[in-house]
């Protein structure tokens, strides 16, 4: 009889992972394992894989590794953190709503904000911001110069009226030869109430609904650009995060909701 394995989908603004608790069990291969379960039509249907764990190193309380829909590893994504910090809490696996959470990109803490035992927001410190390269231009592909910006992640954000030709251009500029380790592409527009509408092209993942480090990105990119304050509401495809570039730290930290979809089983 085949290896089941038990599984969690989550969402946070549409960004859907399937989440496993490794404390519990084990993924054998979990870069095959992304490709096959995040399969919209075949499999689960789902932006990566995430695995939870306790973490290794006494400066974190639990670690996440997380692997695109095309199998490769990332460093790091924001809106999973968030959804971590929920399965943890709100399955007994803690009772700290403040958590530190080992991500190859280091430690990242989540504030819960609880009421009546349901976590109804997270708050994720994503750390300092980096802008080595930020002023690379990518010629022959019809878009102005972008802004980089590292959230853990490599991010490349354009400003323009059209945030829709990410779905035309995000794969190519994704694997530009001037990112070796391919790059995350947003294309972002302020708005008149100031807000900026953002849609993102992930790398390994192609277009999402949401990515937390991008609208991290996109909002310092706002700033960098001086298109918008330290403050801002970052509208993308699957609902809306709340970005802080703070002053006293440096640190961007990135506020939203995350959501329960369903439980299942799945053969390894």
């Amino acid at each position: 009889m085949a290896q089941k394995i038990r599984f969690t989908k989550m969402h946070g603004c549409g960004n859907d992972y399937i989440y496993i608790n490794m404390m519990e069990q084990q993924v054998p291969n979990p870069q095959e394992a992304a490709i096959r379960w995040s399969d919209r039509h075949k499999g689960i249907g789902s932006d990566g894989l995430v695995l939870i764990g306790a973490s290794p190193v006494p400066e974190a309380d639990f670690s996440m590794h997380i692997y695109n829909a095309d199998g490769s590893e990332a460093m790091m994504c924001g809106n999973a953190s968030r959804c971590i910090g929920k399965y943890l809490y709100e399955r007994g696996l803690t009772d700290k709503e403040e958590i530190r959470l080992l991500t190859l990109s280091g430690v990242k803490t989540l504030q819960l904000h609880v009421s009546n035992s349901i976590v109804e927001s997270v708050t994720v410190d994503m750390g300092e911001p980096v802008f080595e390269d930020e002023n690379l231009f990518l010629p022959n592909h019809g878009v102005d110069k972008g802004t980089f910006v590292s959230m853990g992640n490599p991010h490349y954000v354009f400003f323009t009226d059209d945030v829709d030709q990410v779905a035309e251009k995000g794969r190519a500029l994704e694997r530009h030869p001037v990112f070796p380790q391919r790059c995350n592409i947003e294309f972002a527009c302020v708005a008149a109430d100031g807000t900026i509408r953002t849609r993102v092209w992930e790398r390994g993942s192609g277009i999402t609904q949401a990515c937390g480090t991008g609208a991290c990105a996109t909002a310092v990119a706002a700033v960098l650009t001086g298109k918008a304050g330290r403050q801002s509401q970052i509208v993308m495809d699957g609902g809306t995060l709340s970005i802080e570039w703070r002053e006293a730290d440096n640190h961007v930290y990135k506020t939203g909701p995350a959501e329960f979809v369903f439980d299942g089983e799945i053969e390894i």
